[in-house]
C-alpha cells in the first residue's frame, strides 16, 4: 500500500510541476518569400504553336525576354523567378527553337522578319501592350523590329551581346556566312553545316567564360539535341542566310534610338568572338544616357554572371520600367 501511495504522489508531483511536461517553444516565422511559379504554355500564331514561359503578376510591367542562336527561353530559365517578384516575365521560343514547333523550312518562312511578325502577334494576343525588351544575339534584331512596328509599346531595351552595328560584325566568326548573304548557293549554304554541330554549341557555351565551372553541360546538350532533329539543320541555315537581311536595317535601328531614347542597359560579355565587345560601345552615339557594364564574361554571359546581372536588371527595370 505505501509503495502505490508513493507511486500516486510522484505522478501527481510530475504531472503538476510547473516544468514538466513544458509546450514546445513556437516556430520562428518563416520570412523568406517562396519562388516564383513559371508556367509553360502554348499559343497558336498562324497555325504554328508556339511554347512560351510566363511569370509574375499579371497586371505587372512586361520584361519579354527574346533569346538568341541556338537556344531558346531556356537560356532564361535562371533569370525568370528572380524577375517574376514584381514583373510579368515573357519569354517565347521562336518556331524552328526549343519546344515550339518547327515546320519544314519548305513550308514555313524562317526569315527574321517572319519571326518578328510571330512574337509581335504572339505579344498582341497575350494583352502586352507595353514591354521592355531583353535582347540577345538573334533576339536584337528580332526586338529592333518589333520596335519598328510599335515603337510606342517599348518601356526599355537590355541589350546582351546583341548587333545594331556594323562595328559588332567585324569577327572572323562572319566571314562565311557574309559569303553566303551574297551568294546562296548550295555550296556556300553547306560551307556552313559545322555551325550546328556540337563542337560549335559547346564552343558558345564556353569559350571567353570567366568560370567554366559555372556552365551546366545540360545547356549545349539540350540545345544539340534540338538542333539534331530532322530538319533543323535547314531551319538553322535559313535563318543564318536571312540574317544579312538585318543589316540594311541597322541605321532604322539606329534611328528608333536616336528619336525615342528608351531607358538601355547594356551588359555585355567582353570575350564573345562572336558578337564582340566592339558591337557594345557604338551604341552610346545614339543612346548617350545608356548604361553600360562591359563583363568578364562570352556569349551567354547569364550562364557564368548571372549573380552580376540579376541585380544590374533588376536595379534598371525597377528604376525606368512601370505601366
Amino acid at each position: 500500500m505505501n509503495r502505490l501511495l508513493a507511486s500516486l504522489a510522484l505522478a501527481t508531483a510530475l504531472t503538476t510541476a510547473p516544468y514538466a511536461f513544458a509546450a514546445p517553444a513556437p516556430q520562428a516565422a518563416i520570412t523568406q518569400a517562396a519562388p516564383q511559379v513559371i508556367h509553360y504554355r502554348t499559343a497558336t500564331i498562324d497555325g504554328v504553336k508556339v511554347f512560351y514561359r510566363e511569370a509574375g503578376p499579371a497586371d505587372a510591367p512586361v520584361v519579354l525576354l527574346l533569346h538568341g542562336f541556338p537556344t531558346s527561353s531556356h537560356m532564361f530559365r535562371n533569370l525568370i523567378p528572380l524577375l517574376a517578384d514584381k514583373y510579368r516575365v515573357i519569354a517565347p521560343d521562336y518556331p524552328g527553337y526549343g519546344q515550339s514547333d518547327a515546320p519544314d523550312h519548305t513550308k514555313f518562312s524562317y526569315t527574321f522578319a517572319n519571326q518578328a511578325d510571330i512574337v509581335d502577334k504572339l505579344v498582341t494576343q497575350l494583352g502586352a501592350k507595353r514591354y521592355a525588351m531583353y535582347v540577345m544575339d538573334y533576339g536584337a534584331p528580332i526586338g529592333y523590329r518589333l520596335a519598328l512596328k510599335h515603337p510606342e509599346r517599348v518601356s526599355g531595351l537590355i541589350v546582351q551581346n546583341g548587333n545594331a552595328y556594323v562595328e559588332g560584325l567585324q569577327s572572323p566568326f562572319w566571314d562565311p556566312i557574309k559569303v553566303y548573304w551574297g551568294d546562296r548557293s548550295q555550296k556556300y549554304r553547306d560551307a556552313l553545316n559545322g555551325l550546328v554541330t556540337l563542337d560549335i554549341t559547346k564552343f558558345q557555351y564556353t569559350d571567353g567564360m570567366g568560370d567554366v565551372a559555372r556552365i551546366s553541360p545540360d545547356n549545349w546538350v539540350h540545345d544539340q539535341a534540338l538542333l539534331d532533329r530532322p530538319g533543323n539543320r535547314d531551319v538553322q541555315l535559313d535563318m543564318l542566310g536571312d540574317y544579312g537581311s538585318n543589316v540594311p536595317l541597322y541605321p532604322q535601328f539606329q534611328d528608333f534610338f536616336r528619336k525615342n531614347q528608351p531607358p538601355t542597359l547594356i551588359v555585355w560579355g567582353k570575350n564573345d568572338k562572336i558578337f564582340p565587345e566592339a558591337g557594345a560601345h557604338p551604341y552610346l552615339r545614339d543612346l548617350p544616357k545608356a548604361e553600360v557594364h562591359i563583363l568578364d564574361s562570352g556569349h551567354f554571359a547569364l550562364e557564368d554572371r548571372l549573380d552580376v546581372m540579376e541585380p544590374l536588371i533588376h536595379d534598371f527595370l525597377d528604376r525606368n520600367v512601370k505601366n
